[in-house]
């Protein structure tokens, strides 16, 4: 996506990634914590989420197959994060270090490129989904769920999906069927 690689390059891109199975509910990331890793998902799903002082967990990205997942600023700027990453499904990810990413671009500087494709591309659907909270209803910001993540509300436990949209799981399956969304 975004470059293209050679068979070569292809092959040393690779050679930068370990592989791990995650485990659902195992936590990647917690609060305080520096986030050491990008993940890429192969298998299962990821999610980010934000606890408020009441305890409310706040969801604000999911990471299903062939989605990068970290928190930028903590992973980026070697600060301790303020959000969770956990799985919500047994899952496979490759991931790298910091480090390591360095020198993937000094080795491929094509994968600068793509990095900054991809963190643009974040900062696009972070925007749209701050805008998205702000302006539209919770019909609208569930089609606009249903259309980023095709399949997942069928994965992942309805309280996820609410908590994404800012709204009660029990106000999502009313409004699920009303509409029959």
């Amino acid at each position: 996506m975004h470059i293209a690689l050679s068979s070569d390059e292809r092959e040393e891109v690779l050679t930068f990634f370990q592989q791990k199975m995650v485990a659902k509910r195992t936590f990647l990331l917690q609060p305080g914590k520096i986030d050491r890793y990008i993940y890429f998902v192969t298998r299962g799903c990821l999610r980010m989420f934000y606890t408020d002082n009441e305890g409310i967990d706040h969801n604000i990205c999911f990471y299903p197959e062939n989605w990068w997942a970290c928190d930028i600023v903590s992973f980026f700027k070697e600060k301790p994060a303020v959000n969770t990453i956990q799985a919500l499904e047994d899952s496979e990810v490759y991931y790298m270090s910091l480090s390591r990413l360095e020198e993937l671009f000094l080795k491929i500087p094509k994968f600068e490129r793509f990095f900054r494709i991809l963190t643009q591309n974040g900062f696009d659907l972070y925007q749209k989904r701050i805008t998205s909270n702000l302006s539209k209803t919770a019909e609208e910001r569930y089609l606009e769920f249903r259309k980023l993540y095709p399949g997942l509300e069928n994965r992942i436990a309805q309280k996820h999906i609410a908590s994404y949209l800012g709204i009660t799981p029990a106000y999502l399956s009313m409004m699920r069927k009303e509409k029959q969304l």
